[in-house]
C-alpha cells in the first residue's frame, strides 16, 4: 500500500507535458522532434517514479509467490 501511494504522489508531482486539450488531441506532432532530454526536478521524479514502479512489481511477484507456497 504504501508503494503504490507513493507512486500515486511521485506521478501526480511531475510537470504536466502537454500545454492544452488541442495538443492532447492532435497528438503533439509539432512538439514530436523539439523535445529535450528533463533535467532538473524532472529528471528526478521520472527516476523515483521508474524505481518505485519497479518495486511495486517486485512486491506484487512476490507476494504472488509466498502466496502460492
Amino acid at each position: 500500500m504504501i508503494v503504490s501511494i507513493l507512486i500515486i504522489i511521485s506521478v501526480m508531482m511531475q510537470p504536466a507535458k502537454t500545454d492544452n486539450a488541442s495538443t492532447a488531441l492532435s497528438g503533439g506532432a509539432a512538439d514530436l522532434f523539439s523535445k529535450q532530454k528533463p533535467r532538473g526536478f524532472e529528471a528526478f521524479m521520472q527516476k523515483v517514479t521508474v524505481v518505485l514502479g519497479i518495486l511495486f512489481f517486485a512486491i506484487a511477484l512476490g507476494l504472488v509467490y509466498i502466496s502460492s507456497h
